[in-house]
């Protein structure tokens, strides 16, 4: 069955408006920041979304999928400016992996590592989070950090990975930081807070590659 095409609306970028393919749309966001843009279905939904601004959109969307649940964007606030934000980008799953840690306010990159040739998002997720607590640490800063995978925070929360990737030559650098990663989180304590990044409220994470 061919894919449906979709819609994406800019509302901030270096062009705003609505465009019909990733590729045009990654033009006007790629490396822009504050960009606000998100895709849509239909070319009707998406002229329509245009004439209201991102977070009415945002938070209609993210209310019809909660229906009578309590969570709403008052509630759970803005994130806080002063944090880094951790995200992994996998082309495929698994896949080529690379992640990156960034200045939550002001998207600058302050690490990135690989690419590798074969992970999966979980495991950069998690790499992401516990490099973003060395890196902390090493700077004796105390702030916290926002990453958007449940299933990350967990592994770290719990030192220890699940995965169900296996572990073979290609990817053995990759399990190598794995182990030193869990290491690390048995042999250190920390003060920083590990948040989830709300992407249904607040767009996307400032530290995402772009490439959805």
């Amino acid at each position: 069955m061919a894919k449906k095409p979709k819609f994406y609306v800019v509302w901030k970028g270096r062009k705003t408006g609505v465009f019909d393919t990733w590729a045009e749309t990654e033009e006007q966001v790629k490396g822009f920041e504050t960009a606000q843009f998100k895709s849509f279905e239909s070319l009707k939904e998406a002229e329509e979304a245009f004439k209201s601004n991102f977070w009415q959109i945002v938070q209609k969307k993210q209310s019809g999928f909660l229906g009578n649940q309590t969570k709403s964007l008052a509630l759970v606030g803005n994130p806080i400016a002063e944090s880094i934000s951790v995200d992994a980008a996998c082309a495929g799953n698994p896949g080529v992996l690379e992640y990156q840690g960034v200045e939550t306010s002001t998207k600058r990159v302050l690490f990135s590592m690989g690419p590798f040739p074969e992970g999966t998002v979980n495991i950069g997720e998690f790499l992401a989070i516990v490099h973003g607590l060395a890196f902390l640490q090493k700077h004796n800063s105390t702030l916290p950090i926002y990453s958007d995978s449940k299933t990350a925070i967990s592994w770290v929360k719990n030192k220890a990975v699940k995965t169900k990737l296996e572990r073979n030559a290609k990817n053995e650098e990759l399990f190598q930081l794995v182990d030193r990663g869990i290491l690390w989180l048995k042999n250190n304590q920390y003060a920083n807070k590990i948040l989830k990044w709300e992407t249904e409220f607040w767009g996307e994470n400032p530290a995402d590659y772009g490439r959805k």
